[in-house]
């Protein structure tokens, strides 16, 4: 897309509508040139206290890591802040009682990024806890743990990490993180649907806080009516984070600047701007690094991070680059578009990243953090068959390239992770999926939901009709959870976690299935 001109069209909106958005404009451009504020830094007085969202931390490297926060008395109601700069002191401790400070300093927070605040600590020690916290005025933020990664080479015999996605406030509650919380994890890798931008339904567990959201006031509030859930919070403080987008963090099936509602008397720009506010509101709740700032309705996500000796993970993002799903999405027949060579899940840039990252690597463990599966499932038992055509499945051409270059080139343990489908999944990646004998050349879990789609079951005798028409399918299971990951230089071993509900606040968890990837052999085992 042209970013140039997208930004003549989002200044004649300015221009002709005064396009302003509740308290701010429709970007963090727009809300510079719209609003002015005073570059006198302002004293620090709250109408309430201003660190409601907690803490969190993230995209850890072995000498350094993201720490966040934001400052938002009222938190759903823009914010509860004055359109004034903002100091905020911030702390790094090597103990859990902020007594052996290693760093500090201060950042300034700004309305232009609704006084979320994200720092790079430098000069850490690799492979290491610390504690961190903010404080501003009289107000100090809860204390919030973090580690970094191992230094690259360094040996490596155990990482843990959790897998998760898909957290609808409205369908249950985030009981599941409280448990989560309380793990051994080095990382949580969240995958997408952060958030959910539909209105509110009656009659959930809980409500959302307004209609669809749209403008950048309305992501604003619906992160911050998120991440003011205390189980949630206690994950954030507990562990560093890798996260990724899914399409509900802007609109349900996007594609690219497509919306799921085009029609041909639809300006294009009209959804990129939503994009923009949407993207941007991502990045100010989220504990990335500067370069992911986004730039109008463009944002750089797809990355990589590695642990020693042991894992690297290539974070994908499968959103913003991808063509419109083939066949009028669903869960269709494939028709034309679905052989299409020129359809793409990823775009051609980040292919390219993709196999040249895992061409390259060193390390024993390859992950793919991405947002839908891409092992094959054909939904119709017997005679004939659907597929989904927003997950992999609608791509083929970018899923025959990935499966061609495992075979080929045959990096070390290649790995899927994904979510997006409120299930979990235990799956073979195949050399040729509608051949069950071809090579079997890496491994794929999905993790279900958090909260997403109510309770959820055990079986569904709709998915038990069709798995034995895909051999390559190890597992199912319909409730709601995540992920553990127990990874050593011998295997992985995944464990599905199952809440017993998510509609009331008192739901257990328990382990529902085990399965081990060795080292060196691709493909999923139970155990």
């Amino acid at each position: 897309m042209d970013y140039q001109n997208f930004q003549r069209f989002l200044n004649s909106r300015i221009k002709r509508r005064n396009f302003i958005i509740g308290t701010g404009a429709l970007t963090g451009l727009a809300i510079a040139s719209q609003i002015p504020h005073p570059r006198a830094i302002a004293k620090a007085r709250f109408s309430d206290y201003p660190f409601k969202l907690g803490v969190a931390s993230g995209e850890p490297y072995p000498n350094s890591v993201v720490i966040w926060t934001r400052l938002a008395p009222d938190p759903v109601n823009g914010g509860g802040m004055p359109l004034v700069n903002v100091p905020i002191r911030w702390e790094v401790a090597t103990d859990s009682n902020m007594r052996q400070i290693v760093a500090r300093g201060t950042e300034i927070a700004t309305p232009e990024l609704a006084h979320s605040v994200r720092v790079v600590v430098e000069g850490l020690q690799p492979e290491r806890w610390y504690w961190y916290r903010f404080i501003s005025g009289k107000e100090a933020s809860p204390i919030g743990r973090t580690r970094t990664a191992p230094s690259p080479g360094n040996y490596v015999n155990k990482f843990t990490f959790a897998l998760a996605s898909c957290q609808h406030y409205e369908q249950g509650y985030y009981t599941a993180y409280k448990y989560m919380a309380q793990e051994n994890l080095d990382l949580v890798v969240h995958v997408g649907d952060y958030i959910y931008e539909g209105p509110i339904v009656q009659g959930r567990v809980r409500q959302h806080n307004g209609p669809e959201i749209k403008t950048l006031e309305d992501y604003r509030n619906r992160h911050a009516l998120y991440k003011t859930d205390p189980n949630l919070q206690a994950a954030h403080a507990a562990f560093p984070w890798i996260v990724t987008w899914d399409d509900h963090e802007v609109e349900n099936n996007y594609a690219n600047a497509i919306s799921q509602l085009d029609d041909d008397d639809q300006d294009p720009n009209e959804f990129l701007a939503r994009r923009a506010v949407a993207y941007q509101a991502y990045y100010e709740h989220m504990p990335l690094r500067p370069f992911s700032r986004p730039q109008g309705p463009n944002m750089q996500l797809f990355r990589r991070l590695s642990f020693g000796n042991l894992a690297t993970f290539h974070v994908l993002d499968t959103r913003q680059y991808r063509t419109d799903q083939p066949c009028e999405d669903g869960v269709k027949e494939r028709c034309a578009g679905t052989f299409d060579p020129n359809a793409t899940i990823t775009g051609k840039a980040q292919e390219d990243w993709l196999l040249e990252g895992l061409n390259t690597s060193q390390t024993q463990w390859n992950i793919l953090a991405q947002q839908v599966p891409i092992a094959q499932r054909d939904m119709t038992p017997g005679e004939g068959a659907t597929f989904s055509m927003d997950k992999w499945d609608g791509y083929l051409a970018s899923r025959n390239r990935l499966m061609s270059f495992l075979e080929q080139r045959k990096p070390s343990n290649p790995v899927s992770l994904a979510g997006d489908v409120h299930s979990h999944w235990a799956m073979d990646l195949k050399a040729d999926f509608d051949q069950p004998d071809s090579t079997t050349v890496g491994s794929e879990f999905v993790c279900t939901s958090i909260s997403s789609g109510g309770n959820g079951a055990d079986t569904n005798p709709t998915v038990a009709a069709y798995l034995p028409d895909n051999p390559h399918i190890k597992f199912y299971n319909g409730q709601r959870g995540y992920v553990r990951c127990l990874l050593t230089p011998i295997n992985w071993q995944a464990d599905f976690l199952v809440m017993s509900n998510v509609t009331t606040e008192s739901g257990t968890i328990s382990k529902r299935a085990s399965f081990i990837v060795e080292n060196g052999r691709p493909g999923v085992q139970q155990v």
